[in-house]
C-alpha cells in the first residue's frame, strides 16, 4: 500500500479508537515477530531520501534539484506552471541532501514503456512536458514525447541532464538567473528546456525515496533472509541448538547454503543421540 507523504517538521495525527462496548479484557504483551519488526523498519526508512547515482535508479517520488544558488528545484502549481522552488531542507546548504518540503515539488517518476524515457507526474496528476519552444508546464494528462525525458548521467558523479523529446533538435532542461527586486532572495530563476548544449546549468541531481533504490531495496530484502532466531532454528531442526550450530546455521543463510547445513545439523544430532 501507498503511504502518504510526509516532511520534517510535520507532527503526527493521532488516531481515534471507538470505546469498546464491552469491558476489554487484560491486555496480553506479546513479542513482535520477525516480521512484524522488519515491517516497523522499512516503514522507518521509507522516510529518507537518498541521491540517485544511475538513471536506472530513478524510479517512484523524486525531487529535481537545480544546480542554482540558492538551490531549487523543479515545482508546479495548480494550473501546471513550472517554477523553481526554494528547497528549504537542506543539510549545511548541500543541494546533495536536499528533502522536499512541500507536496508541489515532488514528481513520481515512471519509466516510459518501450523507451528511454522517463516521465514525472505533478501532484494534480499532470505530466511534466516541454513543448518546441522550450516551454515547461504540467498540464497534460497523458504521456507523449512531449512528456518523455531521458536522463543522461553527467561528467559531474551523482548528476544528471534532463534531453527533452518536444523539439525537433536535441535540447535539455536548464536554468537561468537574473537580479530581481521582486524575489526575496534577490534572484530570479527560470526553468525552461530549450538549451542547445549541455554545461553547468543543465546539470542537476535527483533526489529519490530510499525505499525505491534497488541496491538499497536489495539489500534490505537480503538482510530481512538472514535475520532468523534460535528458536526459529531449533524449530526448523526439530531440537535444542547449541551456540556453534546456530552460528553455523545464521552463516549457511548469508552464504547460500542453509538447506544443506540443516541436513548435516539433523543428521548430526541423528548420531549423537546413540553416542
Amino acid at each position: 500500500m501507498v503511504k502518504p507523504l510526509t516532511f520534517k517538521g510535520d507532527k503526527p495525527k493521532k488516531v481515534k479508537k471507538r470505546s469498546a462496548p464491552y469491558p476489554a479484557s487484560k491486555p496480553t504483551t506479546t513479542k513482535p515477530t520477525q516480521d512484524e519488526v522488519i515491517e516497523h523498519e522499512s516503514t522507518a526508512e521509507d522516510q529518507s531520501w537518498v541521491s540517485a547515482d544511475a538513471p536506472s535508479d530513478i524510479v517512484g517520488p523524486v525531487i529535481i534539484v537545480l544546480p542554482s544558488d540558492p538551490p531549487t528545484c523543479i515545482a508546479s502549481d495548480a494550473n501546471g506552471k513550472i517554477f523553481a522552488s526554494e528547497i528549504e531542507n537542506l543539510i549545511e546548504g548541500d543541494p546533495a541532501t536536499a528533502e522536499p518540503h512541500d507536496v508541489r515539488q515532488v514528481w513520481v517518476a515512471t519509466k516510459v514503456a518501450g523507451t528511454e524515457g522517463i516521465s514525472f507526474k505533478g501532484q494534480h496528476g499532470k505530466y511534466l512536458g516541454c513543448d518546441n519552444y522550450g516551454i515547461l508546464s504540467a498540464a497534460s494528462s497523458a504521456i507523449s514525447h512531449q512528456e518523455s525525458f531521458v536522463v543522461i548521467p553527467s561528467e559531474v558523479p551523482g548528476s544528471f541532464c534532463l534531453q527533452t523529446g518536444g523539439g525537433d533538435k536535441e535540447t535539455f532542461v536548464s536554468v537561468t538567473e537574473g537580479k530581481s527586486s521582486k524575489a526575496a532572495s534577490g534572484t530570479v530563476v527560470e526553468v525552461r528546456g530549450d538549451a542547445t548544449s549541455l554545461s553547468f546549468e543543465t546539470t542537476m541531481k535527483i533526489r529519490m525515496q530510499a525505499r525505491f533504490k534497488p541496491r538499497i531495496k536489495a539489500s534490505k530484502e537480503t538482510k530481512a533472509k538472514e535475520k532468523i532466531s534460535r528458536k526459529e532454528l531449533e524449530e526448523i531442526v526439530g531440537r535444542r541448538l547449541d551456540d556453534e550450530e546456530v552460528r553455523r546455521l545464521k552463516r549457511a543463510r548469508k552464504e547460500g547454503n542453509f538447506h544443506e547445513e540443516v541436513l548435516d545439523v539433523r543428521v548430526r544430532g541423528k548420531h549423537d543421540k546413540f553416542a
